[in-house]
């Protein structure tokens, strides 16, 4: 529905593409939509398009709020894992199916794009694999390898992911050294999902931003 929103003439290669199912699904899922009020209307081998008047009010975006959207959707395109890809480009798609008809012509007129030859498939796997982590507060087994090449074996608590321009880092408890530890994602060369474990202000990420602040100031 959101892919159909705005009016635009849409084909079931088109939709089965962007979803990942096979265009007999995408067939299916039509006639299901149509049988329960939704108003769209073409044809198999021809394309779909929904009705206007079945939309959501029109986003009372600024004009800077929208070309911010549009800029940092691209950027986690180009840096971020594949969920967080995939999550910013379908919110820009919901995004622009609403926005008023001057506000959707900014959005696709933006000149700034991202692009990245530093993060590979493995390194967008291994972001999304920490993103899961630290959702779901979930300790990680990790092989960690140093500047210096030494490597180690360490039990992480995975509280947030900081982007610095040219590398991602994991900020997190480490149960090895009893401190907040700040780790190069791209070192990280072998990770494991553990057990959970439950909040403590003393190991948590608004403790380890204090201690990060405290060491700015000095």
């Amino acid at each position: 529905m959101q892919h159909l929103r705005g009016g635009r003439l849409v084909t079931a290669k088109q939709l089965s593409e962007s979803l990942g199912v096979s265009e007999r699904t995408i067939y299916r899922d039509i006639a299901d939509l149509s049988s329960s009020g939704v108003p769209i209307e073409g044809a198999a081998g021809v394309g779909y398009v929904m009705r206007k008047g079945f939309e959501l009010p029109p986003l009372m975006f600024t004009t800077d709020e929208v070309v911010a959207l549009v800029v940092g959707a691209r950027l986690l395109g180009a840096f971020g894992g594949d969920d967080m890809a995939s999550a910013a480009a379908e919110a820009l798609v919901k995004i622009g199916a609403v926005l008023p008809e001057p506000a959707r012509r900014r959005a696709d007129a933006v000149p700034i794009y991202a692009y990245s030859v530093a993060t590979d498939e493995p390194g967008r796997v291994r972001l999304d694999q920490l993103g899961t982590a630290i959702d779901e507060q979930r300790r990680l087994q990790i092989g960690y390898r140093n500047e210096r090449g030494a490597e180690t074996h360490r039990s992480v608590r995975p509280l947030g992911l900081f982007y610095w321009g040219r590398s991602w880092t994991l900020v997190a408890w480490c149960e090895l050294r009893q401190d907040f530890r700040q780790l190069r994602v791209d070192r990280i060369f072998d990770c494991e999902p553990g057990l959970r474990f439950t909040h403590d202000p003393e190991k948590s990420l608004a403790k380890a931003l204090e201690g990060m602040q405290a060491n700015d100031r000095r």
